[in-house]
């Protein structure tokens, strides 16, 4: 007796193919935007600072030794005191210049990922590198543009902020895929989306 083959009838929700990828609203990194920008300007602004005190430190260290080469004390009285002065110019300038470039660092952290934010609503929902990469070169040209960098340091700067957006972007779609979510372009390289549409018709 011959076993007759299963059928599957169009149309049928098990027996379709995967849905047509569409705008979706699972956020990036698995974190709402509301919780996604503070916590990136926070952690720019404490590499920043950190960055920021190493430096400032530094050289505020360096510049008291040059401002008082000509004076050097001769008692040991006079050592003790050199060094105390010292120490207070190096805290304050390397707390100083933390400040500075923590706040500088993070707000064009913060306006990376706003603007990222807003491309990917812009398209609707879509979010992929291509809002990344975009970030990525918007926050360099103004970042130029701030600094008033000549064409050529212009044109290096955009390069970074282009590969960053891409390496970045990519990470995140990356980690998409790996949690399930469905991405257009990876869709379209699949040819997931024709299969689906020839199997629907």
């Amino acid at each position: 007796m011959e076993i007759p083959k299963p059928t599957t009838v169009k149309g049928d929700p098990n027996s379709s193919p995967p849905p047509l990828s569409a705008p979706t609203a699972a956020p990036r990194l698995s974190l709402p935007f509301a919780t996604r920008l503070p916590a990136a300007t926070t952690g720019a602004f404490l590499t920043g600072m950190f960055l920021g005190l190493s430096y400032g430190s530094q050289t505020a260290g360096l510049r008291f030794r040059a401002e008082n080469a000509h004076r050097l004390p001769k008692t040991s009285t006079g050592w003790y005191l050199y060094h105390k002065s010292k120490n207070y110019h190096v805290m304050l300038g390397g707390v100083k210049e933390g400040l500075k470039m923590g706040m500088k660092v993070g707000f064009w952290v913060g306006g990376f990922f706003t603007i990222e934010e807003a491309i990917d609503r812009a398209r609707g929902g879509r979010r992929d590198f291509l809002s990344t990469i975009v970030a990525g070169l918007s926050v360099a040209g103004g970042f130029s543009a701030w600094n008033r960098f000549p064409l050529i340091t212009a044109a290096r700067t955009a390069k970074v902020g282009l590969l960053s957006g891409l390496a970045f972007g990519i990470a995140q779609d990356a980690l998409s895929l790996a949690k399930g979510r469905r991405l257009a372009y990876v869709d379209f390289a699949l040819g997931i989306n024709r299969r689906a549409r020839t199997s629907i018709e």
